[in-house]
């Protein structure tokens, strides 16, 4: 199954994005409890290593992975 590519922006004036803010953005998790359940079951992985912070912020560069999904945060 080929990897689906999900580009996200932060918002204008922020610095970043928290992990569990940018599953909900792209559309992979529709609630923040769902997202927290996910990220603490470690199937969610930051720039290729797996991140169990719900918080972990995300900035313009990194790379978030999940199931046959990939979110790039600009």
């Amino acid at each position: 199954m080929n990897e689906e590519v999900i580009e996200i922006h932060i918002r204008e004036g922020d610095d970043y994005i928290k992990l569990g803010q940018a599953l909900k953005l792209a559309g992979l998790v529709g609630s923040g409890v769902e997202a927290k359940m996910i990220i603490q079951d470690g199937i969610v992985s930051v720039n290729d290593q797996i991140d169990t912070r719900r918080g972990r912020k995300l900035y313009p560069g990194d790379v978030v992975s999940f199931e046959n999904n990939e979110i790039r945060v600009l």
